[in-house]
């Protein structure tokens, strides 16, 4: 297997991260006689000081002629701290989504055994969790209609049609019958009416995926269980906001934001990328968790059909985790530096 990567390290941390994921994937390709080319491209911040413009149209071309994005984070304070920007590092990778039609971001949670204590919920809580979130990421209030009404009021418009939703709902039901069979729909319908249509076209299409269960949650008791009973939680399918909030929330509970991968996929080209952000302050102090970007990597793997070599990569997460072989957000006392961990992975492997 052959597959053109688009590489979009981006700001902060994202540069030493992905490197470690690159450094893993070449790894697992020569255990697995897979093989990779790695294109690098601007996205965010950097993009915006180089070109002034947050996703350059070189970029863009670049993803279309890549099988995948590998993304490590977008965002300085240059700009997270100026409201009156007019162009913004997230400008970036709002639109990448939307050229690529990237609806559906993926985010598993799972916690780890030595992680339990790190958690800043009890461990009888955590033990035994592992959810994965669908958050539909192409619609909803941050694509829709928005804007000012005079010096005093503004608005922001939600908005979802029934193809939209149904896209996502069916990655969803498919991914719950190969887990738990267990799918949970959250939402607000006795307050919104996309949130009534999210029910109404869910409810139909849940006849054709009759081994799955269904249930129904307002996304603020959501945001209690995911505290009180996060075990409970199998496939969690909902709306762009509410699965931008909910998924934050989640992932706190793992012990640390830096281990959780994610993807976001279409009918085409996919994107995987840590969920933790460009961590501006650890920038090239070399002591940013690599784990979330190589997580990623294994999700890259798993989509393009190399899943035993997924799974490798995974395992060797897991070892390097057991031994220690972490950095300072887990160590709690001896740390090792990003490099350093993403060599006890490739080792593992």
């Amino acid at each position: 297997m052959h597959k053109k990567i688009a590489v979009l390290a981006g700001d902060g941390i994202g540069p030493e991260v992905v490197a470690e994921a690159i450094k893993v994937l070449r790894a697992i390709g020569r255990k697995f006689d897979l093989s990779f080319e790695f294109t690098e491209a601007l996205i965010g911040a950097c993009a915006i000081d180089a070109t002034g413009d947050p996703l350059p149209e070189a970029t863009i071309e670049v993803c279309k002629a890549s099988d995948a994005i590998l993304l490590g984070a977008v965002g300085t304070p240059k700009y997270d701290n100026d409201p009156s920007a007019e162009v913004r590092p997230e400008q970036g990778l709002l639109r990448l989504r939307k050229t690529f039609g990237l609806y559906a971001n993926i985010r598993p949670i799972a916690t780890y055994e030595r992680l339990y204590e790190a958690s800043p919920l009890k461990t009888e809580r955590v033990r035994g969790v592992d959810f994965v979130v669908y958050r539909e990421l192409t619609g909803g209030a941050y694509f829709g209609e928005k804007g000012r009404t005079g010096a005093d009021s503004a608005f922001d418009t939600i908005s979802y049609s029934r193809s939209e939703i149904e896209r996502i709902a069916h990655m969803a039901f498919k991914a719950a019958q190969s887990r738990r069979k267990h799918l949970t729909l959250v939402d607000k319908a006795n307050v919104l009416e996309t949130s009534r249509l999210w029910r109404e076209v869910v409810d139909v299409l849940a006849k054709a995926y009759p081994d799955v269960t269904l249930e129904k949650m307002f996304v603020d008791n959501a945001a209690m269980q995911i505290i009180q009973r996060p075990v409970q939680f199998d496939v969690v399918l909902t709306e762009n906001m509410f699965g931008d909030i909910l998924t934050d929330e989640a992932s706190v509970i793992t012990g640390s934001i830096g281990l959780l991968p994610s993807a976001s996929v279409g009918d085409g080209i996919a994107m995987f990328e840590p969920i933790h952000g460009s961590y501006p302050q650890a920038a090239g102090k070399g002591i940013a968790n690599p784990f979330g970007t190589i997580l990623s990597a294994a999700m890259l793997l798993d989509h393009s059909g190399a899943h035993e070599a997924a799974a490798a990569v995974r395992e060797a997460v897991t070892a390097a985790l057991n031994a220690g072989e972490v950095t300072e957000d887990i160590a709690g006392g001896r740390a090792m530096s990003t490099t350093a961990v993403g060599d006890a992975v490739v080792g593992y492997l």
